[in-house]
């Protein structure tokens, strides 16, 4: 079964571990990886919530998931709690601006299956349990110095990373950005539009219209205007000048 490439580190905790032999070694736990070449070792899982060993699995072990299960080969190394706490991870660690002011803190990470290469972490402003909660990429380029719990980049803001997922909050903020971004170039556009109009010299006269030569007037017909009384057509019908005459008074 091939894995995801790359594979979130957070979907390979949430599943259950089984083994070539069947038994369930419980559910993921935590990181294993190691923070200066930002490669990822393996994962903790936890057999049983009654006792304190934890079960720690090389990633070499991982041969495939399901929609539920992680399986793996071969035996675990079993450690403790209080051991695992020592091990090194930058996860949970704050990530700071060039100004030393916090902006977050790395949430996730997204890395190789079959390396363990870490290909980029995922910052989160929030609470990552929160649902709906939003995501920045964070490459291992970007990262000038490290140290346990905090991260240092020559970022201004996250503002600076590209959204991974946006939450309802952050989607809304981006659209309404577009949306005045939209108004301010349409604005833009018809105000060039109309300085180029004002621009633009009085219309002339179209090219197929020929003036009017005067020696046209000369030939023209001439019109037969009458104006004397004698040569109106008797059979007009005399007016009325007599109210009492009318019919329909």
């Amino acid at each position: 079964m091939v894995l995801p490439n790359p594979l979130l580190l957070s979907d390979l905790l949430n599943h259950t571990v089984r083994c070539e032999l069947g038994l369930d070694h419980g559910p993921g736990l935590m990181a294993w990886m190691h923070p200066p070449v930002h490669r990822l070792l393996g994962w903790v899982s936890r057999p049983s919530a009654l006792r304190m060993s934890r079960d720690v699995w090389r990633l070499d072990q991982c041969c495939g998931m399901s929609d539920q299960q992680v399986f793996v080969r071969g035996e675990p190394a079993v450690s403790d709690q209080a051991t695992l706490d020592r091990l090194p991870t930058l996860m949970n660690a704050d990530l700071v601006d060039r100004e030393g002011e916090r902006m977050g803190f790395l949430a996730d990470l997204a890395f190789d299956p079959s390396t363990g290469t870490i290909v980029h972490y995922l910052v989160s402003r929030s609470d990552p349990r929160l649902p709906g909660s939003s995501r920045w990429q964070l490459v291992p380029d970007r990262i000038t110095d490290q140290r346990p719990g905090q991260v240092k980049t020559a970022l201004r803001s996250l503002d600076d990373l590209p959204l991974m997922r946006a939450s309802v909050r952050q989607d809304l903020l981006q659209r309404t950005q577009r949306w005045r971004e939209q108004l301010r170039d349409m604005g833009d556009r018809a105000g060039d539009r109309l300085e180029g109009w004002l621009d633009e010299p009085p219309w002339e006269a179209p090219e197929s219209d020929q003036p009017i030569d005067s020696n046209d007037l000369d030939e023209a017909p001439p019109v037969n205007e009458v104006w004397d009384d004698d040569s109106w057509p008797e059979s007009s019908p005399p007016r009325r000048v007599n109210r009492d005459e009318d019919p329909w008074v």
